[in-house]
């Protein structure tokens, strides 16, 4: 995987093969920064990195100034990982090992973005809990948007506080916000 853009634009990372992760592809993910380029300034916003694997969008986020980012994984290996990248590029990302599910259920960080990767298998109730549990908790700050990464397979529009989805290759990216 490589950064996209800011300060650490082309930098390759190489996570090793034995983490459980799917990377998001450079496109979908330039895709993904072009449209949040467009609503948010990077270096006002915080972060709340769900599901976050190898990192690849904390380090996104870190290197166009982002300077308030959590990303939450359970699979140790992952955390390590991040923690390690974060260090040598001097990222300002803090992990939490957790279940996210159990993270959602007790946190009350509030952040900006909220973007969750889970795992592409889950079914329709599994992914209906990351919107049911951030709305519910109140984890969206004013103006926020919850973000879900998918298989474009999967329909999440029938879903809480759907807004609009966008599909790039196999991935769609569904944004959730509060209806005012």
């Amino acid at each position: 995987m490589r950064i996209i853009s800011g300060i650490h634009k082309g930098r390759k990372i190489i996570a090793p093969k034995k983490l459980p992760v799917r990377p998001t592809t450079d496109m979908a993910k330039e895709s993904l920064f072009n449209i949040l380029g467009n609503h948010f300034y990077f270096d006002d916003i915080s972060v709340l990195d769900l599901f976050s694997g190898s990192g690849n969008i904390s380090y996104e986020f870190a290197s166009r100034g982002t300077t308030d980012i959590i990303s939450v994984d359970q699979d140790f290996g992952c955390i390590k990982f991040i923690n390690q990248t974060a260090q040598t590029f001097k990222m300002p990302i803090q992990t939490i090992k957790s279940d996210v599910f159990k993270f959602l259920e007790k946190t009350n960080i509030q952040s900006t973005i909220i973007f969750a990767d889970p795992p592409y298998i889950f079914s329709i109730e599994e992914f209906s809990r990351i919107p049911e549990l951030v709305f519910k908790n109140n984890l969206l700050q004013e103006e926020g948007v919850l973000i879900v990464e998918h298989s474009k397979h999967m329909n999440l529009s029938e879903l809480d506080y759907f807004s609009y989805s966008k599909s790039y290759g196999g991935s769609t990216f569904s944004f959730f916000e509060a209806q005012l």
